[in-house]
């Protein structure tokens, strides 16, 4: 069902714009004093994500990131500050995550793994490694001075599927706070950043996905000036000998994910937390939560192929 660009007051002072942004469901909240003052705001809020998205798409041949792609293995592209330092940023969660997470995810060999009924069968090892072996961190060059950023190998494209839409939504709360926004909730299909207070003066209530049922919660935390992010196999996976894998792909070895269905990052930026879930996911519970125990302000909650929940030292779920 196509979603329709929907505007509402959820209560005296609250309002609520819904639309499609960088191919996702967007919904901006914020407080004002009346409906017009609203959408004056929220519409602020809309221009830059879909700035944002004109930057980042790979879908437009004229985008700065597209450059990047069809320059890739040739010569590195110049580009604007701001996409080169998210790049940059991007590449220390890279090595952060010992390249769990990886821009140049885009590299992957998408004839590998269709996820629906035609796939009955793992491909054997060296296949799948065959398919990952463009997605590097490491053969993605940036020249500071130069202001360029270089694909070393032709082939290999970059994409931030992994971290735009949280960036996307700090971004916008940005523009929010900067026009006097107080409070509000900027919520890209589930990545989303919050802050101030609800209008009744208590902390936003947040719903974590159940992960057998992606449209119902199974725990709420309550928080403000925090940001969370979910990865979960329960969009997209498949069943093959029993056993549930993911459509989350390690960039390491091509091989889906097992044995985790959702992890939810919490963290007071966005852009981070959309960038850790999907390779908390991908390292695995122990090492994961090993991870995130470390960073500060940080904190997870996975839940695994049992229905089994396990979290960092520093949350609890009610």
């Amino acid at each position: 069902m196509q979603l329709t660009d929907t505007f509402q007051a959820i209560d005296r002072n609250l309002f609520r714009r819904s639309l499609k942004l960088m191919g996702n469901r967007f919904d901006i909240s914020v407080e004002a004093r009346n409906r017009a003052v609203a959408e004056e705001l929220i519409e602020l809020a809309v221009s830059e994500i879909r700035r944002i998205e004109k930057l980042l798409t790979t879908f437009d041949e004229n985008s700065l990131t597209n450059q990047v792609n069809e320059m890739a293995g040739i010569a590195p592209v110049i580009v604007n500050e701001e996409l080169f330092q998210l790049v940059q940023r991007a590449q220390r969660i890279s090595v952060l995550t010992q390249g769990a997470f990886d821009l140049s995810y885009g590299s992957i060999d998408k004839r590998l793994w269709n996820f629906d009924t035609s796939l009955k069968e793992l491909p054997d090892r060296d296949t799948a490694k065959e398919m990952v072996r463009l997605i590097s961190y490491h053969n993605i060059i940036l020249d500071d001075v130069a202001g360029t950023i270089f694909l070393k190998e032709k082939g290999m494209r970059i994409g931030f599927g992994g971290i735009g839409k949280g960036y996307a939504a700090d971004s916008a709360k940005r523009v929010l706070a900067d026009a006097g926004v107080t409070s509000g909730i900027v919520n890209a299909s589930g990545d989303l950043t919050t802050w101030g207070n609800q209008p009744n003066g208590n902390p936003w209530t947040i719903g974590i996905a159940d992960p057998d049922s992606a449209g119902n919660p199974f725990s709420y935390i309550n928080i403000t000036d925090m940001s969370v992010a979910t990865s979960g196999n329960y969009e997209k996976f498949i069943t093959i000998g029993g056993k549930r894998y993911s459509h989350t792909i390690d960039p390491r070895t091509g091989y889906p994910v097992t044995g985790i269905k959702s992890v939810t990052i919490i963290s007071p930026i966005a852009e981070l937390a959309d960038a850790m879930a999907t390779p908390v996911m991908v390292m695995g519970i122990k090492v994961g939560l090993d991870l995130i125990n470390q960073m500060n302000q940080m904190a997870c909650i996975i839940i695994d192929e049992q229905q089994k929940v396990y979290t960092s030292k520093n949350i609890t779920v009610i």
